[in-house]
């Protein structure tokens, strides 16, 4: 029967649906903890929905269905803008050639549990301890997308990351306490970096400007960003653009590490 036909597979056919699964894969990772991932979710059942009334020849409601989705295609993209950023971010990184960099793309076919070689732990005891003596810091992890284009404004570092050399950096009479630093890996890259702030205005008034930098470089690329508060000693854990809530350090560390993963 002519419905069968798609049971006819071809190499082709395989490849299409691994790229499409891959494809997938990678936008449910943008829009994952986000409020997107709703609107995600709903736009998969529909289509899933228009391609089933096309395979099975309901031709009305499949021409429905699909005018609403090509209609809708405009409101998707004002819709996803902040994601399709992140997507085109990704594909057009700097490093995308680097061998290491370049394998990081595919690490979700790494077992599960293995943990990142960012030394997590030295972070946050250095935010623990500046969040005591109220000095304000913004640390932002770079993970996918390259942070070449904000690491310029700074100074290039490389250092391994140790709790004492955080402290030192953010101490309020040295001279690289101002701006941000950038880890990659085990390793501090920039320091004094110039963060994009957000515009976002739902960014409640009690946070300032090293919160607000935080969110704008966690909306414009998949970075995560830990700050210090200078006027209350609170630490944030900032990613997608969104204050993520946690109890203690210890819950804290493990967000960071599925996070890193």
């Amino acid at each position: 029967m002519d419905f069968l036909n798609f049971l006819d597979f071809k190499i082709t056919d395989i490849i299409d649906i691994i790229l499409v699964a891959i494809l997938l894969y990678y936008i449910y990772k943008l829009v994952r903890g986000t409020v997107a991932i709703n609107i995600f979710i709903g736009i998969v059942i529909v289509w899933g929905f228009w391609k089933l009334t096309e395979l099975l020849g309901m031709r009305m409601i499949s021409s429905i269905v699909g005018g609403f989705m090509q209609v809708g295609l405009i409101a998707l993209i004002i819709v996803f803008q902040q994601e399709i950023r992140k997507f085109l971010l990704m594909i057009g990184s700097t490093n995308f050639a680097n061998k290491r960099k370049f394998i990081k793309y595919f690490k979700f076919l790494k077992r599960e549990g293995l943990s990142t070689n960012t030394n997590i732990e030295a972070i946050l005891r250095a935010c623990e301890k500046m969040a005591a003596t109220r000095t304000g810091a913004i640390i932002v992890i770079e993970r996918n997308n390259s942070l070449d284009f904000i690491k310029s404004t700074g100074d290039i570092m490389n250092v391994e990351i140790n709790q004492p050399i955080l402290e030192s950096i953010f101490f309020k009479n040295s001279p690289l306490h101002d701006g941000a630093v950038i880890i990659n890996g085990n390793y501090i890259v920039a320091t004094r970096v110039i963060l994009p702030l957000s515009n976002e205005r739902n960014i409640p008034l009690r946070f300032g400007l090293r919160h607000r930098a935080a969110v704008g470089i966690t909306e414009k690329t998949d970075a995560l960003a830990l700050v210090v508060s200078e006027e209350t000693g609170l630490t944030s854990y900032i990613k997608n653009g969104e204050f993520v809530l946690f109890k203690d350090l210890v819950e804290l560390t493990s967000m960071m590490r599925e996070d890193l993963i």
